[in-house]
């Protein structure tokens, strides 16, 4: 009996000990989410707020708490079945007294009426002989499943940097397109004020002095429509970081940086390492592990049983020798017919594994199309920013040649508003432009499956 408990003791502190090692401490979630972070590609936009942000985000958004804890419930599973391939121990001790009203005869014997304690104390123990390796496979599945829920964590932690950064920086971008609002609208009242002028000594009909209104009027708008946006924008960023108020903290747009050395095309090693690419092959490889599983159910299965322990019909005997009892065997166990079920549920899995195939085909060409649109949008926008920066030096020439032909006389001062406006509209539409190009950046980034994509093979 004392070698008994010995091994008892001993595969109890085994599976403890497996088990242990599948815990995941906070610690090792917390260096997983700095990695996240990827700090190192966000250092490249120069903007410590940007990252504060971004670490507050981390700590307060609730789909992210819920991924992880999607990770832990996974981690459980994966617990619960380890557990499932170890022996099984427990106890059913029994304390009780037969009351016997009438006679008991067994054939030509007789007993009388009797009344009797019963005290029972078994130690059962039992393990599934996993010759298949079915067990094993069941492990192996669940696995799968946790690699596919850490895997969505990491995914929803890179699309939700993107959508923050995103409108972090139009809500920039709007700070300063209100700012040139603010001034193209000043400047057009100046327009008018001049105009109404012309046309109070005769210079200038009503037609014009009704088509700078109508211009004054539309530029209102939309400067009201800029500060709509930019509160909409505050209340989202709000939104991220769970506050209810407050000032937005952001940068100003001169402290915006653009990377330029992103490199114009990437391999397919790109897309292999996506989240959502790695997920969907472990749930292929999870599909696989179940058509397996499903196959090894049509076995028989053998399970191991044994039983020691003490059974007494008096307490004062229930340590003695000749109480003790022991038994072991084992059970194979098969199923001669079962109306077709393992066989249909053979089926499912092979059906499943089809359609997990089908989705991880489907997840590389997905990705690669969103990798090569994201490509090519941030290449549009490189583009586009390179001419606005063109355009935006000859119209800065244009008004500054206004402003000397009017200290020569040879131009107005209502010349001199009119290139301000078209300075000043230029100008709106190379910080469009800049942005564009930043933000087309953070979709590539996405797109990439958030690696430093300045050096892509480091993350490869």
């Amino acid at each position: 009996m004392k070698k008994f408990i010995i091994i008892v003791l001993v595969m109890v502190l085994t599976v403890s000990e497996v088990c242990a090692k599948q815990e995941k401490t906070d610690e090792e979630h917390a260096k997983n989410t700095l990695e996240y972070l990827n700090q190192q590609w966000w250092e490249n936009y120069n903007d410590d707020i940007l990252i504060n942000h971004l670490k507050n985000l981390y700590e307060k958004n609730y789909d992210l708490k819920n991924a992880y804890l999607k990770i832990k419930e996974n981690e459980k599973l994966v617990k619960i079945q380890m557990a499932n391939e170890m022996p099984q121990i427990g106890t059913e001790a029994f304390i009780g007294r037969d009351f016997r009203s009438s006679e008991q005869r067994f054939g030509s014997m007789s007993i009388p009426s009797y009344a009797q304690n019963n005290f029972q104390l078994p130690l059962t123990a039992s393990y599934e002989i996993d010759i298949w390796g079915k067990n094993r496979l069941k492990t192996k599945s669940i696995k799968e499943s946790l690699e596919v829920a850490k895997q969505k964590e990491r995914a929803l932690y890179i699309s939700l940097t993107s959508a923050f950064t995103a409108d972090y920086y139009n809500l920039i971008k709007t700070d300063k397109l209100l700012e040139l609002q603010d001034m193209l609208v000043k400047t057009q009242q100046d327009i008018l004020s001049k105009i109404k002028a012309k046309n109070n000594i005769g210079l200038c009909s009503d037609i014009e002095v009704l088509t700078e209104e109508k211009l004054l009027s539309s530029l209102t708008e939309e400067k009201n429509n800029l500060k709509e946006k930019q509160e909409t924008l505050e209340n989202v960023i709000r939104t991220y970081l769970a506050i209810s108020e407050g000032e937005v903290i952001r940068s100003d747009f001169s402290d915006v940086v653009l990377i330029k050395d992103i490199p114009e095309q990437f391999n397919s090693d790109v897309i292999e390492k996506r989240p959502d690419f790695i997920a969907m092959e472990a749930n292929l490889k999870r599909a696989g592990f179940d058509v397996r599983i499903a196959k090894k159910e049509l076995l028989p299965s053998f399970v191991i049983f044994g039983q020691i322990g003490l059974n007494a019909y008096r307490f004062s005997d229930l340590f003695k020798t000749s109480t003790q009892l022991a038994n072991a065997g084992i059970i194979p166990s098969f199923d001669l017919f079962s109306g077709g079920r393992k066989t249909a549920f053979l089926k499912l899995r092979k059906y499943q594994y089809d359609e997990a195939l089908n989705n991880y085909q489907k997840t590389f060409i997905e990705d690669t199309n969103e990798l090569n649109s994201a490509l090519s949008s941030y290449k549009t926008a490189k583009k586009n920013y390179t001419e606005s920066e063109k355009r935006a030096v000859v119209q800065d020439k244009m008004f500054n040649l206004a402003k000397e032909r009017e200290k020569i006389g040879s131009a107005s001062m209502l010349d001199v508003l009119y290139a301000k406006e078209a300075d000043i509209a230029v100008q709106k539409e190379k910080i469009s432009d800049t942005i564009n190009c930043l933000i087309a950046s953070i979709s590539l980034y996405k797109a990439a499956g958030g690696i430093n994509l300045i050096n892509p093979q480091e993350n490869l």
